[in-house]
């Protein structure tokens, strides 16, 4: 039998942060970058990639429900050195011209023990690059803006760490002066919508 009661504990228990949905946010383009590393001639360079659109979603009292699907234009690739950023977009690295995005999607999110993003998490997905997808894990922070209310979770700075081996994906290119791996440094700064 429906009680008021019963029905006032069934709407709270509605409202309650376990059945809350992800909260959409928004990417804060002029304060994101996708940096990534790369060995030239035995040299660490750096570069960065704009990125075209991102969709995420994160539920602050179950983060393993959180998502991330994002799309980085490498035809926007600057590295500092305008050979190696044309190298780069050409048909034997990341082929720009055939192959205009990069898309991540993410599957998983493994959290530390203690169960928060700040004390480090993995960001498990799918990395598509040259039309090639391969599986990738991500070193995941999460942060509120300093002196921020612990409950304000309007805006947060996510930073993503990584490495993947760009022949994986077919982007031999230069092989002989670049190496094999490439190091990933993201950071999104993001505002709920």
């Amino acid at each position: 039998m429906l009680t008021r009661r019963s029905l006032i504990a069934g709407l709270a228990a509605l409202a309650s942060p376990a059945f809350a949905a992800p909260r959409r946010y928004e990417l804060d383009v002029e304060k994101s970058r996708v940096g990534f590393t790369y060995i030239l001639s035995n040299a660490l360079q750096q570069g960065q990639m704009p990125i075209s659109r991102a969709d995420l979603r994160i539920d602050p009292f179950n983060l393993g429900d959180s998502t991330a699907d994002v799309i980085v234009n490498p035809d926007g690739a600057r590295t500092g050195f305008f050979f190696a950023t044309e190298a780069l977009k050409s048909a034997s690295v990341l082929n720009t011209a055939q192959f205009p995005e990069i898309h991540f999607v993410s599957r998983a999110v493994r959290l530390a023990p203690t169960g928060r993003l700040s004390d480090g998490a993995a960001l498990v997905g799918d990395l598509t690059v040259r039309g090639v997808t391969r599986p990738i894990t991500l070193k995941a922070q999460l942060f509120r803006p300093p002196g921020s209310a612990p409950d304000d979770l309007s805006a947060l700075t996510i930073t993503l760490k990584g490495q993947i081996s760009r022949s994986a994906f077919g982007a031999t290119g230069f092989a002989d002066i670049v190496a094999d791996t490439v190091g990933l440094d993201i950071t999104a700064a993001i505002r709920a919508i």
